[in-house]
């Protein structure tokens, strides 16, 4: 048997701790043993189960069969673990809903988990039913699992390998994974391309045999060249951390999915790709490291930035300034979350140096940033730009602030991606991107 599509590309998705978040067997244990006195000696078995087996040390069909026997779950708790798995369905899966619709005919859902509670969490992302394979349980007449279909080669050792052996795909196959099984498929040659998965869990083992690691589905798309929510993946962006910084403030960046470097010093080595700079109370950037950070987009100072940096050289550049010159007890959320906020909205609310514009985050849209010297005529040129590449216009907005303009423009996903030059072309420009 084999399935077509006119692209000739295939893209083949796990889903425990890759499409969701979790183990979906490990959180139904934890509905189905609920109130059981051994539950948590229990759970501690059939987790390390999942990570012997994901980590290649535990044979899958062996593991497998152990979890299930440890479950005591019946259709009533898949009905919880269904509802509980459609709010842990991964952050950077869930916003890329666009890219499932696009390409349905391409997309298989591959899982040594069951089809009963992942065909209702994937369907509502443009997922076709047949494009699901997956293990599928026995009941007994009371509605308790009791086993499953030993006969799916998913239920066995090397289950996906044997699976797209029976499919005969005829194409170029990419795999996106966390576990040893995702890994199987590149090694046995039936994949182009294996992408380790690492936004939920980093298993090493895996990572080290990985064609390319991926912390987020929309680096995946990025390197695909395929339709994204957001333009360029939050963890391509290098935020550089100097001196003493509070570790909530980091712990917030990281999360957020930027690159982290944490140094005491500003090396030379990051300044021509760091994209956000978070600096102690007492550092400073001179001049020289200024003019060449090409790529700075913001900088947070958890002091005063007055005699550490030079506002106008930030100006001049485009660099959005967020400092703690008030100090602020709060500044340990206070500072990270502005540089977030402008990152992700383009929000320069609270800024030492830029007009203060508080925006609301957008759908369906593409958001771009133009920011400019403050002259006449600058809103006009940016619209004429626009209406001649006959872009839609959702929602547009400016404040000036002494020599600096900032523009922001939300438009129809679909434009002609020639205006981008163009825009970035025009006189007086100082820094434009696109946000998402």
């Amino acid at each position: 048997m084999g399935l077509l599509n006119m692209n000739n590309k295939y893209y083949i998705i796990d889903f425990d701790s890759t499409f969701t978040q979790v183990e979906a067997l490990d959180e139904l244990a934890k509905i189905s043993l609920k109130g059981n006195p051994d539950q948590e000696e229990i759970l501690k078995k059939i987790e390390g189960l999942t990570n012997l087996a994901m980590e290649g040390q535990l044979s899958f069909s062996e593991s497998l069969m152990k979890r299930v026997q440890l479950l005591s779950a019946n259709q009533k708790h898949l009905a919880l673990l269904v509802k509980k798995l459609k709010n842990k369905v991964s952050t950077s899966f869930s916003r890329n809903k666009t890219f499932f619709k696009k390409h349905a005919d391409e997309v298989l859902i591959v899982s040594g988990g069951f089809k009963e509670f992942i065909t209702p969490v994937v369907s509502p992302y443009h997922i076709k039913s047949e494009n699901i394979y997956a293990n599928t349980f026995k009941f007994d007449p009371a509605g308790n699992i009791i086993g499953y279909d030993v006969h799916n080669p998913l239920s066995e050792e090397g289950g996906k390998v044997k699976l797209l052996h029976q499919l005969a795909l005829q194409g170029d196959l990419y795999g996106i994974g966390d576990g040893y099984s995702d890994f199987q498929l590149r090694e046995s040659g039936l994949i182009q391309k294996f992408y380790a998965y690492t936004e939920n869990i980093a298993r090493e083992k895996v990572i080290a045999k990985a064609d390319h690691i991926t912390p987020s589905f929309d680096e995946f798309l990025y390197d695909n060249n395929l339709p994204r929510a957001i333009s360029y993946p939050k963890n391509r962006i290098l935020c550089l951390i100097v001196g003493d910084v509070p570790p909530n403030a980091i712990a917030l960046l990281k999360k957020d999915g930027f690159s982290i470097r944490h140094k005491s010093t500003f090396e030379e080595k990051y300044t021509k790709d760091v994209g956000m700079l978070v600096l102690g109370a007492n550092e400073s950037v001179s001049d020289e490291q200024l003019i060449r950070a090409i790529k700075l987009k913001t900088i947070g100072h958890f002091g005063t930035s007055k005699g550490h940096l030079k506002e106008t050289i930030c100006n001049q550049l485009g660099i959005v300034i967020f400092d703690n010159k008030k100090h602020r007890r709060s500044a340990e959320s206070f500072i990270p979350q502005r540089m977030i906020d402008f990152m992700n909205k383009g929000t320069t609310y609270m800024s030492s140096n830029f007009p203060n514009l508080q925006l609301p985050a957008i759908e369906k849209s593409h958001r771009l940033i133009h920011i400019h010297r403050n002259v006449p005529g600058m809103l006009a040129q940016i619209n004429t730009l626009l209406a001649k590449h006959e872009v839609n216009i959702v929602a547009q907005f400016l404040m000036t602030k002494k020599n600096l303009g900032y523009v922001i423009v939300d438009i129809d996903a679909a434009y002609d991606k020639g205006i981008l030059k163009s825009l970035k072309t025009i006189e007086n420009t100082v820094k434009f991107r696109v946000l998402y």
